[in-house]
């Protein structure tokens, strides 16, 4: 892949940044390329918004159905084994799409139907139609923090920062333009029908962008960067957080290959001991090394190296007492306690990367949704772009000692219930800033207290 190449596409998206029309660009960029890599565009877009061109990520986020058109018809298919099995990450993000587009499409129909004189005595079972149908669409929030805390952590750890950030920005837009939508639904019949429509058809059509932009670049990055493993872990990692209509019927198994094992190796190895084996991975696994894959574009190759991530031992004995405050406690004691405290636990150490949580709940019944994948990440990144601010400020000001604890509460729709949030600086015996804990707890109870007190034992 050119750097020449990648030079062009950042000029024609500095050219609409700065004016020109998507007509005026559109002939150059059919002049040079004939297929674009989804990489090339990841590459394009890190490039832009760090260089010193003027070009900042609102601006590429505010002009991204420009850019998404730009290249539709020209981005190259990546085929990929496995992704079309049941299951498969893949294959349920694409299913999701079709049952979405098939619910807008109804709701559609719907409103066309319920607009016409003669349907008058059917719009009560009209409207019972389309808040069904409006419910189901809503059910993209799924799909969509699915894609943000599972695919993005992957994506930013091989070095595609610059479309995460974009497109989570551009998701929180969608969100807001569907609660205006849903909203005025809701105030059916009191509205005029025409209001309704053209509310939701201002969702639908950012909604619609957004499905090619998933399908065309997004999983093309994704297709020609991810592993097995790392489809295997977000295939693992994806309840939680739920599905949008659709969901999973079966358990993605892939298919395993081995490579460079003749038949007496393989003899050889069925009779080693179970511990000779265990050995033998972990050594490997110890001196793990760079691994390097070859992309085909269409100019050509090229070859992306990466070191994988190797699972340390810990060298502590987890059942051997060590000290701790006041006492001893084991490392699984310790574990055990803070899994059993009635509180979501996060920390995230001094230099801003999200270091644990705590499992006090199931993930799937989590306020504040965790999973493996979001650990090493920069604190920064594990929130949308709406609320970064907030999240910097809060990060100044126990850094800077300004503020001990920072709290936080809010009644949650989806819960139905009081959350109360902590952020609370952790220092050391110097008073040195060692990181941040926030602690989340649902006080619903609290509120509903019977008595002053209660003292016996029921």
């Amino acid at each position: 892949m050119s750097e020449n190449r990648i030079e062009i596409l950042r000029d024609i998206l500095i050219e609409l940044h700065q004016g020109a029309s998507p007509e005026s660009v559109q002939e150059r960029f059919d002049q040079h390329f004939q297929g674009v890599s989804a990489l090339e565009i990841s590459m394009m877009e890190h490039e832009l918004m760090n260089s010193d061109s003027g070009v900042t990520f609102e601006d590429v986020m505010s002009l991204c159905n420009v850019h998404a058109n730009l290249f539709k018809g020209a981005i190259a298919d990546v085929e990929v084994a496995d992704t079309e099995q049941e299951g498969h990450p893949v294959y349920v993000f694409k299913q999701e799409n079709l049952a979405l587009r098939s619910a807008i499409a109804r709701i559609r129909r719907i409103m066309d139907n319920y607009s016409k004189p003669e349907n008058e005595d059917f719009r009560e079972d009209l409207l019972k139609g389309l808040k069904h149908q409006v419910s189901l669409v809503g059910q993209f929030h799924n799909h969509y923090t699915r894609k943000e805390k599972l695919f993005f952590p992957v994506m930013e750890r091989y070095g595609h920062d610059s479309p995460p950030k974009v497109m989570w920005g551009v998701d929180d837009d969608i969100r807001e333009l569907f609660k205006q939508a849903r909203s005025q639904v809701d105030q059916l019949p009191d509205l005029p029908i025409e209001e309704v429509v053209e509310s939701f058809e201002a969702f639908a059509k950012e909604f619609e962008e957004m499905i090619f932009k998933e399908e065309a670049i997004l999983l093309m990055i994704l297709l020609e960067t991810f592993t097995q493993d790392d489809w295997l872990a977000i295939a693992e990692e994806s309840d939680p957080y739920g599905y949008a209509i659709i969901k999973p019927t079966a358990k993605w198994v892939p298919h395993r290959e081995s490579f460079g094992q003749s038949a007496d190796a393989e003899v050889e190895i069925e009779e080693q001991s179970s511990d000779d084996l265990q050995e033998a991975a972990s050594q490997e696994m110890n001196a793990a090394q760079p691994n390097t894959r070859v992309i085909d574009t269409p100019e050509g190759q090229f070859t992306i190296t990466y070191t994988p991530k190797v699972k340390e031992e810990s060298p502590v004995d987890r059942h051997t007492e060590q000290p701790f405050g006041n006492g001893y406690l084991t490392v699984e004691q310790a574990n055990l306690i803070l899994d059993h405290l009635p509180l979501e636990i996060t920390f995230v150490n001094k230099d801003d990367i999200f270091q644990y949580y705590n499992n006090s709940v199931p993930a799937n019944e989590m306020i504040f949704k965790r999973t493996p994948s979001q650990i090493g990440r920069h604190v920064e990144l594990c929130h949308p772009p709406k609320v970064l601010e907030k999240v910097k400020k809060i990060f100044q000001l126990l850094k800077s000692g300004e503020k001990d604890k920072v709290v936080m509460w809010f009644k949650s729709e989806r819960l139905g219930k009081f959350v109360y949030v902590t952020y609370a600086a952790v220092r050391d015996d110097q008073g040195e800033f060692q990181g941040a804990l926030e602690y989340v707890q649902e006080i619903q109870d609290f509120f509903e207290l019977e008595s002053d007190f209660k003292r016996d034992i029921d």
